[in-house]
């Protein structure tokens, strides 16, 4: 569905400097500098994939995604979408791809959901029968009744968001672009928004690209994750395999009988991180201590109510590699 090959994109940024005595207008120093948002950066997408596509702010996730779109032309590399070249053949990519932007709308403002809606059925020429059945089956995934006759501008951020991802998929596109669906969201609107995505996925076979800060995201609906910082492709395989390298610890929680303890419980590879009333965290080495042999353990020293083992947040790991663990490493596919 994607092939990217050494797509890089670089902005000439001019350098300027304050006019003598703090004067408002500014010089420009014609040598100005270059910025490497994007650096040779190759991957593959299959149809019906969903690839969490992350790194932190300024790392180049939104210009890959504006390149293929086909709204910037990349500097160097090449991408085919869909079997089209997005910046050569945009008019004709349109109808093959759907965008939600979390933090921008393709909905119109001042009017009501449902004429927003219907206009755009106009701009990707839908047939009445077919927009018609898309409709009736969105309105029941996301739940757009309550507010489909209110103007975009009185719908709260959740709604506006089920709005948004009802715009980009009732014209039915394999592929679907999303950079921060859940920006902003509380946790119920964000769990409806990864209920539909997950089920589209499923049963319509659409392919997703995501772009997200939030983890949870990744974690709920990607098996692959690609990971970038600077411009620079870090990894790209598969989230559990990220864990399996990344993420050497575990948690075991712990909750005690009323009164018992296990403070002062010592095992090589097995740490005490927290404590909270009767609960416990024991951080182990996945490598050293299996978790079985170490609720045996527990559960000899004191009565266990209940146990719980927790892994790594993708969140930490990535933070180790942004801290180290993997940006000086080529990038490598799982």
């Amino acid at each position: 569905m994607i092939t990217a090959r050494g797509l890089s994109k670089s902005y000439w940024v001019a350098r300027h400097r304050r006019g003598a005595l703090g004067a408002m207008r500014s010089l420009v120093d014609r040598s100005g500098r270059e910025v490497r948002a994007v650096r040779d950066i190759s991957f593959d997408v299959a149809a019906g994939e969903i690839v969490g596509y992350v790194g932190p702010n300024g790392a180049g996730k939104s210009t890959t995604i504006k390149m293929l779109t086909g709204i910037l032309v990349p500097t160097a590399g090449e991408a085919t979408v869909a079997g089209y070249v997005p910046w050569n053949q945009r008019k004709s990519l349109a109808s093959k791809i759907g965008v939600v932007f979390g933090q921008r709308t393709q909905l119109w403002w001042d009017l009501p959901l449902i004429e927003s809606l219907e206009l755009l059925r106009f701009v990707y020429r839908v047939p009445v029968d077919r927009f018609q059945a898309n409709l009736t089956e969105m309105r029941s995934l996301l739940d757009l009744d309550p507010f489909l006759e209110t103007p975009v501008r009185q719908l709260s951020l959740g709604q506006r968001m089920r709005g948004d991802l009802a715009a980009a998929v009732l014209h039915e596109p394999p592929l679907l672009y999303l950079d921060e669906p859940t920006i902003g969201l509380d946790v119920v609107a964000k769990a409806r928004v990864r209920e539909f995505l997950a089920r589209i996925n499923r049963e319509r076979g659409v392919t997703i690209l995501l772009t997200t800060h939030d983890l949870a995201d990744v974690e709920h609906l990607c098996r692959r994750m690609i990971i970038i910082d600077r411009g620079r492709l870090l990894y790209d395989g598969s989230v559990e395999a990220l864990r399996q390298r990344h993420g050497s610890h575990r948690t075991l929680v712990v909750d005690l009988e009323a009164g018992a303890t296990i403070d002062g419980f010592v095992r090589d590879g097995v740490e005490l991180v927290r404590a909270d009333g009767p609960r416990r965290w024991l951080r182990f080495d996945r490598e050293a201590v299996s978790a079985a042999s170490l609720i045996s353990s527990v559960v000899a020293r004191a009565p266990v109510v209940d146990v719980a083992i927790e892994e790594p947040a993708i969140e930490d790991i990535i933070r180790g590699i942004y801290e180290g663990g993997l940006r000086a490493e080529p990038a490598v596919s799982e």
